[in-house]
């Protein structure tokens, strides 16, 4: 039976008289995935073919005819001139076959000192080196739509919730300011995941290094890295890099989950916070009525994709041996796939951000009823010199005397009735304990007074202007 095409070119076939049949040798192919690393494949080949020409390993005239070739087929993969081969077994055999079918014997020098081991394992690397600067823009943009809209509102009051219950009065600015310290620290964290990839295993092999005399500190140089990895055994086992870029998206589309959680929830008839652009909603295929918050709902649950790509990868490496694994070619589709979650997300969200309209009146009407002013109450107390404990029993008592009267906030009783449970209420409690009062009163590093959050806002803009490292 005479073998698929494919299968006659790929780079492992010379110890197996035997190869596996089409539907196996498309089993264990991996080209749909690994094609998005068709440049980072190239680049690493230059760099790789420059070394074994300055090492003496091949002829300088043989490095320059692999190197232009390389550059040809880069350009005409970019410019669509040059398909993939849909049939490859992955991006790395397909660009060394037609680099061979152009330049003969010269295209198959290119692989002297080198494995796909340590192959794969840089083309990912100089990959993520690529894409993650671009998601912690995508963030950057992100935050600094927030920030605009959190500037807008510094002095728009409404209640912040614990337990989604009324808790206390803040302004949506400081909320919003929220949202964006969770994705200053997404920032972070892909900022430390670029420091703990920026290491170059090409040269290590399979598992082993090799006894060429290759020059693994101008490999590194050449391609951008700061260092060669220390270990060869490590350079190929080690996904771990993956793992953490895997890691801070999952925590980040946990923060985008949540924050469409409270827009979902703002957007409802009864919270009626905020009205998202018509562009950002969807209707009903059966009430005419309803505009849906379809991309936020859609963003929260696309959340649970990423961490299933991160379980997903834990769990592939969990029951490795330490060194390379066939296994280790599952990593890159989940990987890639949180990738593209990520980015489009961000996108989205940053949209429906950017067009929602606040409804100000709405937000202050719900900070009355619920008793959000209690802890003003008591800590009022404190400041006549009631202590703490006393205090917060007589706050929790004026409280429940209200609620015995029917009555919705501190403010609606007399003087008289707050003095029955503290001598220490005077005629200025209650403007003390008026919403904007509240808000206005918590100065502290970290607080939701105005001239705290636009602080806040300024901080957060000069983090993000700030470039990594």
């Amino acid at each position: 039976m005479k073998e698929p095409e494919q299968q006659q070119n790929v780079l492992w076939a010379g110890r197996l008289e035997e190869k596996p049949g089409a539907e196996a040798f498309a089993f264990q192919a991996s080209i749909q995935v690994d094609r998005r690393m068709a440049a980072e494949d190239i680049t690493g080949s230059r760099a790789h073919a420059a070394m074994l020409a300055g090492q003496g390993i091949i002829p300088p005239e043989t490095a320059a005819a692999l190197d232009g070739e390389l550059a040809r087929i880069g350009e005409e993969l970019a410019a669509g001139t040059l398909a993939v081969d849909e049939g490859a077994e992955d991006i790395h055999s397909f660009i060394e076959g037609v680099l061979t079918a152009r330049l003969g014997d010269a295209g198959r020098t290119v692989h002297a000192g080198r494995s796909r081991n340590d192959q794969v394992a840089v083309d990912l690397r100089l990959y993520l080196k690529t894409v993650v600067p671009r998601l912690r823009d995508e963030l950057a943009d992100t935050i600094q739509v927030l920030l605009d809209k959190a500037e807008e509102h510094a002095e728009t009051i409404m209640p912040g919730y614990t337990h989604l219950q009324r808790a206390q009065p803040v302004t949506l600015g400081y909320h919003l300011s929220a949202w964006s310290c969770a994705l200053d620290r997404d920032r972070g964290r892909l900022a430390d995941a670029l420091v703990r990839l920026d290491e170059c295993p090409l040269g290590a092999g399979a598992l082993a290094g090799s006894t060429l005399p290759l020059d693994r500190e101008a490999v590194a140089g050449a391609l951008g890295f700061a260092r060669p990895t220390l270990n060869a055994m490590d350079s190929v086992a080690d996904r771990d890099f993956a793992l953490e870029c895997a890691g801070a998206l999952s925590i980040l589309m946990v923060h985008l989950s949540r924050f469409c959680e409270d827009i979902v929830l703002w957007a409802s008839e009864e919270f009626k916070f905020v009205d998202l652009a018509e562009a950002w909603s969807t209707g009903s295929s059966i009430m005419p009525q309803k505009k849906n918050p379809d991309f936020a709902e859609l963003i929260r649950g696309k959340s649970g994709r990423s961490i299933g790509n991160l379980v997903t990868l834990l769990t592939l490496l969990k029951g490795l041996p330490y060194a390379y694994n066939k296994d280790l070619q599952e990593d890159k589709e989940a990987l890639f796939d949180s990738i593209d979650t990520a980015a489009a997300c961000l996108r989205m969200f940053r949209g429906m951000a950017a067009s929602a309209v606040f409804n100000p009146r709405r937000m202050k009407a719900a900070c009355a009823g619920g008793f959000l002013e209690a802890t003003d109450a008591a800590e009022y107390l404190v400041r006549k010199g009631l202590p703490f404990r006393r205090a917060h029993e007589a706050a929790a008592l004026v409280v429940r005397d209200c609620v015995a009267a029917g009555q919705k906030a501190i403010t609606q009783r007399t003087l008289a009735e707050l003095k029955t449970r503290s001598a220490l209420f005077e005629a200025d409690v209650y403007a003390a304990l008026e919403p904007e009062a509240c808000a206005a009163a918590r100065k502290l590093p970290g607080g939701c007074a105005p001239e705290e959050v636009r602080r806040q806002i300024r901080e957060l803009r000069r983090r993000t202007e700030t470039p990594a490292g």
